[in-house]
């Protein structure tokens, strides 16, 4: 193998000892669908084994035969069977899911020591996106989940910071490259490309997201009674789903996390929230939600050298001292934790720990071609979808970019989502 090549297997080697870990349960609790928001775990698990047998063996031509018999691939397929409806399927039983995985997995790496010039490793690096991805959301299942705790408490984080809580920063306004070319992120996905520049006012940003005890005063404040400070439509979906707090948040200062229950740290930031909750609280403070130009902006964009940065501290690839990501600490760090990992404007927590609602529909960049996969992301434009950015403290360091475009319903609030907060600056003034 190559260098690339072995990188490329330790990835796909990674995502699989997550999924497997994530899916070490006995088999009704693989097979339980705890909302049908998301799918039985066991769905996942064959999935993940299904799209890398289409990319990977057949080289994306689904007339191909893969492994599984056409009846049983065709169990797996997102677009035909809705997350709602998987439980009700004739799926795999966890035990020849396993195998399945196993199989192709074992013939793909033959492939990987053939790696040849006809082959493409964006091929091999997507399907290890699809897979961290899943394992992603099949941590939201669990955390959904009813009963005893399954993944223990997780591992330990680096303190906060006090001060750093409610403060912001200042982003002149002035021109950047927004996205990315292949050139420079060869595993980006279609949605990230192409790089232009555009030119984005002065704004200001939070330092650090939204904390707990910042929503805490929201709906001690009667934030949710208010109309006022919703939209039209966050309101109304308020009211028809009796929203009072963020998920798992219980009246009296408690959070379920993964089955255990405890105090709701005050200064960790916020999460499991919907956009329509995201877009108020930011009312009732008296900002909004940045737009995903602005995010990008201020996480990339080096105003002393005039380029971007490949992540908001540098060059140097994302560690626990940068960042809180790879998904074993369970939950957000504090505000403040990582001050090596801020942006040339001085953001903090950037990348991990909580998506963050942008106001920005998802729609395509100027020039967007899509990628061999063309079902990734042009279905999506247009639909009632809201951007995520950073990343959550569950994803992978290995897939998140600083361009990556996450996007869900604005009423969706089982995504490890938060909040930062953006204001207008006038110009004369900036």
């Amino acid at each position: 193998m190559t260098d690339l090549t072995e990188i490329l297997a330790r990835e796909l080697s990674a995502a699989r000892q997550r999924t497997l870990h994530l899916t070490d349960h006995d088999e009704p609790e693989l097979l339980r669908q705890h909302t049908p928001l998301l799918s039985p775990l066991v769905w996942d698990l064959a999935h993940v084994g299904q799209q890398e047998d289409l990319w990977l063996l057949r080289r994306g031509d689904a007339r191909r035969p893969g492994l599984l018999p056409a009846d049983v691939e065709a169990l797996y397929d997102a677009f035909t069977h809705p997350r709602a409806v998987r439980a009700r399927l004739p799926l795999l039983p966890p035990v020849e899911a396993r195998a399945f995985c196993g199989e192709v997995r074992g013939r793909v790496l033959d492939r990987l020591a053939r790696f040849g010039a006809e082959d493409d490793p964006f091929d091999v690096a997507m399907v290890v996106s699809h897979e961290q991805q899943h394992d992603e959301t099949m941590l939201q299942a669990l955390g959904v989940r009813s009963g005893p705790p399954l993944l223990g408490a997780g591992t330990p984080l680096p303190p906060g910071r006090p001060g750093v809580a409610g403060t912001s920063v200042l982003v002149p306004g002035g021109e950047f490259v927004l996205g990315v070319d292949a050139a420079d992120e060869p595993f980006s996905l279609d949605n990230e490309r192409p790089a232009h520049a555009v030119h984005v006012p002065a704004f200001r940003i939070g330092r650090v997201p939204v904390t707990n005890a910042e929503y805490a005063a929201f709906v001690a404040d009667g934030g949710y009674a208010d109309p006022r400070w919703w939209s039209a439509r966050g309101w109304a979906h308020r009211v028809e789903a009796g929203l009072e707090r963020p998920q798992f948040w219980g009246a009296e200062g408690t959070r379920t996390r993964f089955g255990v229950v405890e105090a709701l740290p005050a200064d960790e930031p916020v999460q499991h929230v919907t956009f329509f909750e995201a877009e108020a609280y930011a009312a009732w403070a008296g900002a909004r939600l940045p737009t995903e130009v602005e995010w990008e902006k201020a996480a990339v964009w080096d105003p002393a050298t005039g380029r971007r940065r490949r992540f908001p501290w540098g060059a140097a690839e994302p560690t626990p001292a940068l960042a809180n990501l790879g998904g074993d600490a369970l939950r957000p760090a504090p505000v403040g934790a990582y001050p090596a990992g801020a942006s040339a404007y001085g953001v903090e927590q950037l990348t991990g720990d909580v998506w963050e609602w942008t106001s920005s529909a998802f729609t395509p960049w100027p020039g967007f071609r899509p990628m061999l996969y063309a079902d990734y992301s042009a279905p999506f434009f247009g639909g009632d979808y809201r951007v995520l950015r950073g990343g959550s403290w569950a994803v992978a360091p290995s897939i998140l970019r600083p361009s990556f475009r996450n996007w869900d319903h604005p009423v969706r609030r089982q995504v490890f989502s938060g909040i930062r907060l953006a204001w207008s600056v006038d110009e004369m003034a900036a």
